[in-house]
């Protein structure tokens, strides 16, 4: 565990929202560089371990580069996230490009830009290697095994659309036969939000079944999906008992297999979820005959994650920390019921205090859209004391400029109406 990191106070987070306004995301950059941390030290008996940041869960330049100076690699799922890494710093050999249902050309545009190629399409592996047999390929295995905190991300059972079944083994050798391609990894991922290490060990031991298929792996991938806090007392995955007993594991199979591997994981909440805080602004508190509602500056349009994953956000009132606590029901702007917290006990709300929503780094402003036409918010790293900018506010003009306006009042275009 990583110990005395400096947590950002309410006052440096008020001063935010004052300065740059809200909504507004803020990043901690000590916290991602103690969750980096923390993850090599668990693994640090494995003598070759690489950290793969998903860029998926945020995905902004910044927060690439700050990762990129901690040593890690990038796991992309699209084309638009390689050039993403490129752009931040990344080497085409420091990408993985673990992509979903794109087409062949798609992971041909990738592999022409020297990274490394994750595929999980038994028809595509077949295409790729008959087109392409000198560029090394990872397979993307499903273990079959359930894990996650949630349906929409366990990605490892069997009726996921991730990856190439156990049961298509011999399917993979026929293609890489017949193709003379070659493997170089094997991995697999099997949801977010796993608790129970001997799940994630379970699935890991079918991993290593299947890597000794291949005979000139240079890596495992064993995902990621570790759980975090998100609520006082809240159980998290123990990362520290994973990694002395994945670490004993990993290292006794090197020896098996005959050769040096690398581990490889792609974590991404676990890296960013809690270094984040969304701060938002009251328009009103409304009474009902039953509830006490806190309108806010927001919505889903902004932060999705409780409409659509159910999930929990702490939330605070950082403009009255210590006043009386009354239970609320925290909602947003969007003309759809968007609820992130049903009575909840909070600080006694007046209009135009500024609430903060924890755990908003991961999977938070990466999923924002312009939904009603409102806005995506500004972001903000706090990094050694110091706010920075790292993502302006849009405006209109970033709603209206892709949009290409037809003149109805021409002649020729009333004709087309007619």
């Amino acid at each position: 565990m990583v110990k005395n990191l400096k947590i950002m106070t309410e006052n440096q987070l008020l001063k935010i929202a004052q300065d740059f306004g809200s909504p507004v995301y803020v990043y901690d950059a000590e916290k991602i560089e103690g969750q980096y941390k923390r993850l090599t030290n668990a693994f640090k008996d494995v003598k070759s371990l690489k950290i793969n940041y998903a860029v998926k869960a945020l995905s902004n330049i910044s927060i690439l580069k700050l990762l990129h100076s901690l040593g890690s690699g990038i796991d992309t799922v699209s084309i638009q996230e390689v050039q993403l890494g490129l752009t931040a710093g990344y080497k085409p050999e420091q990408i993985i490009f673990t992509p979903n249902g794109v087409s062949l050309d798609e992971i041909e545009k990738a592999a022409k830009l020297g990274v490394k190629i994750n595929i999980d399409n038994l028809s595509i592996l077949e295409q790729f290697g008959t087109k392409h047999p000198d560029i090394p390929v990872c397979i993307r295995i499903n273990p079959h095994v359930m894990a996650g905190g949630n349906s929409n991300i366990s990605v490892g059972h069997i009726d996921s659309k991730f990856g190439i079944s156990i049961h298509q083994i011999p399917h993979i050798l026929r293609i890489v036969e017949n193709t003379k391609m070659t493997i170089n990894g094997i991995h697999m991922h099997t949801g977010s939000d796993i608790l129970d290490i001997e799940v994630f060990l379970y699935a890991s031991e079918i991993l290593f079944k299947t890597a000794k298929q291949f005979k000139n792996l240079d890596f495992i991938d064993f995902g990621s999906g570790f759980k975090v806090p998100y609520k006082a007392g809240d159980i998290e995955t123990n990362i520290e008992e994973l990694g002395k007993k994945l670490s004993k594991r990993f290292n006794d199979f090197c020896k098996e297999y005959g050769k040096e591997l690398t581990l490889a994981f792609e974590p991404g909440k676990f890296l960013v979820s809690e270094s984040g805080n969304f701060l938002v602004q009251v328009n009103a508190v409304k009474q009902t005959t039953s509830t006490v509602f806190a309108q806010i500056d927001s919505g889903f349009n902004h932060l999705i994650r409780p409409m659509f994953y159910g999930s929990h956000h702490d939330i605070i009132n950082i403009s009255n920390p210590r006043g009386k606590e009354r239970f609320y029901t925290v909602v947003g702007y969007i003309c759809e019921t968007d609820t992130f917290g049903s009575n909840r006990r909070i600080n006694e709300i007046s209009e135009g205090d500024v609430l903060c929503f924890k755990n908003a780094g991961a999977y938070c402003f990466s999923m924002a859209s312009n939904y009603n036409s409102r806005y995506r918010p500004a972001e903000v790293l706090w990094y050694k004391n110091q706010a920075y900018l790292i993502r302006k506010r849009e405006t209109f003009d970033d709603i209206t400029k892709n949009q290409v306006e037809v003149d109805f009042s021409s002649k020729k275009e009333k004709a087309l109406v007619k």
